[in-house]
């Protein structure tokens, strides 16, 4: 079992990663640094997946 190898553990989720590699907490902060500075002042109504493109990967619902 994976979770019993934690080697093995960060290997299975890397490998569903659409990058190949899991966020770091750098790119996690760098997107909090951007949404606190004056930078953002026109990003409204939105939420910023910093998710390595785990996002595009869940299924979406059908349309009627």
């Amino acid at each position: 079992d994976a979770a019993d190898d934690p080697a093995a553990e960060r290997a299975a989720l890397e490998a569903r990663q659409p990058t190949g590699r899991l966020v770091s907490a750098a790119e996690v902060a760098g997107a909090v640094a951007y949404l606190a500075s004056p930078l953002s002042g026109a990003t409204t109504g939105t939420a910023l997946a910093v998710d390595g493109g785990m996002q595009g990967l869940r299924p979406r619902p059908e349309s009627r």
